[in-house]
């Protein structure tokens, strides 16, 4: 039997370091992203080059414009985006090893579509802000530690600093999970850490290697103008499943609307209590541009039942798409774990944030979060 229900957990807009399932995890580094899945600590160039700080940033409008990209451009960068996604979204429910080597594995792949498509401008710059996304571990990136001439004996240091900031960071992590901080004065800690890995980079490196970081870096960007850093959204698979509404929709259709996907089974007591949420929606704001789907994916006898799915949907009330998966095909193609789970897309087709259980679960407001994320992206 697959997991129904587990504490509910938020994935908001913005993410950095592997995709997977996991606690919060508060990155060092110039591309400090305010959540992340998953905790990659080892401090080696291979864990370097498994961060997917490229597959990130090149989707966002943001970077698309410090790249000086025109439509043709973006179109090209997008249809090279859209090969490596759908192995992107997956590898986050895959164990961290096997995370790590596809990252690398399709951050390689894109970053040689991208430098014959991009002009040689645009790729430096592009290398530039790659860099910077590392933060202070950019000069454990081959590039970089070529570049600086870093000494084995620096190389040394540089690994106990890291490691000693990475059980730091555990720390805080551990004592924010168990409550005994709150995410103000966890991020105040995670602060202090930054600015003592900073000093002791600084310590480790010579002025001459101080002074080629600036060329390596370029100019100082703003990570924090970079919104779309998940993959594109499946598109809906109807090969084994059933459209049971008298909608039917396809994603590349719905380009230029919000769309709000929820897995669920309709036995589901945890589903259940999502479905106020979704309706009110769908009811408040249906007609700003927001697309409900919903998409049944079953567990027990009754719920492979689709007439018995079609009339559930009738009694619950949903006036919105609902697609039956009876084959399971759109729950593996979205790595989906568990029911229930909310995805929120934005008006370009990227994930942009999801919650997996009951958004009012124990007093939690997810349900006037996950309301406020939908008003932004409607906003956008």
């Amino acid at each position: 039997m697959r997991e129904r229900f587990r504490t509910p957990v938020s994935y908001p807009f913005r993410f950095a370091g592997a995709f997977a399932a996991g606690l919060v995890y508060l990155t060092i580094g110039t591309y400090n992203l305010s959540a992340s899945i998953g905790a990659e600590t080892a401090v080696d160039t291979a864990t370097q080059d498994s961060q997917p700080f490229l597959l990130q940033m090149i989707r966002d409008d943001a970077v698309h414009q410090e790249l000086h990209l025109d439509e043709s451009d973006i179109e090209q960068v997008e249809q090279a985006i859209a090969e490596v996604d759908p192995r992107w979204w997956t590898s986050r429910i895959k164990p961290p090893q096997q995370q790590q080597a596809e990252i690398r594995s399709l951050s390689k792949q894109l970053r040689g579509r991208l430098e014959s498509l991009l002009d040689q401008d645009q790729f430096r710059r592009l290398t530039e802000l790659e860099r910077q996304a590392h933060g202070t571990r950019m000069v454990l990136r081959a590039d970089v530690s070529s570049g600086l001439a870093i000494t084995p004996d620096q190389q040394t240091r540089l690994k106990v600093l890291f490691e000693e900031t990475d059980a730091e960071i555990a720390s805080i992590q551990k004592d924010l999970k168990d409550k005994k901080i709150d995410a103000q004065q966890a991020a105040r800690e995670v602060a202090t850490e930054q600015r003592n890995e900073r000093q002791g980079l600084i310590d480790v490196l010579t002025e001459d290697q101080q002074s080629k970081i600036g060329p390596l870096v370029g100019a100082t960007f703003d990570f924090s103008q970079v919104k779309r850093t998940y993959p594109r959204a499946p598109d809906f698979i109807t090969e084994g499943s059933d459209w049971i509404s008298d909608e039917k929709v396809e994603m590349p259709e719905l380009r230029g609307k919000v769309v709000a996907v929820f897995f669920y089974a309709f036995q589901c007591i945890n589903c259940q209590r999502n479905f106020p949420h979704y309706k009110a929606w769908h009811a408040d704001m249906a007609d700003d541009g927001l697309v409900v789907v919903g998409i049944q994916r079953p567990e027990t006898s009754a719920e492979h039942d689709i007439n018995k799915v079609r009339s559930a949907m009738v009694k619950d009330g949903f006036e919105f798409p609902v697609l039956f998966d009876g084959d399971s095909n759109n729950w593996n193609a979205w790595a989906n774990t568990m029911w229930p789970t909310t995805y929120l897309i934005d008006k370009k087709g990227y994930v942009r944030r999801w919650w997996q259980g009951e958004m009012n679960w124990q007093g939690t407001p997810g349900e006037q979060q996950m309301r406020e994320s939908i008003a932004t992206l409607l906003a956008e």
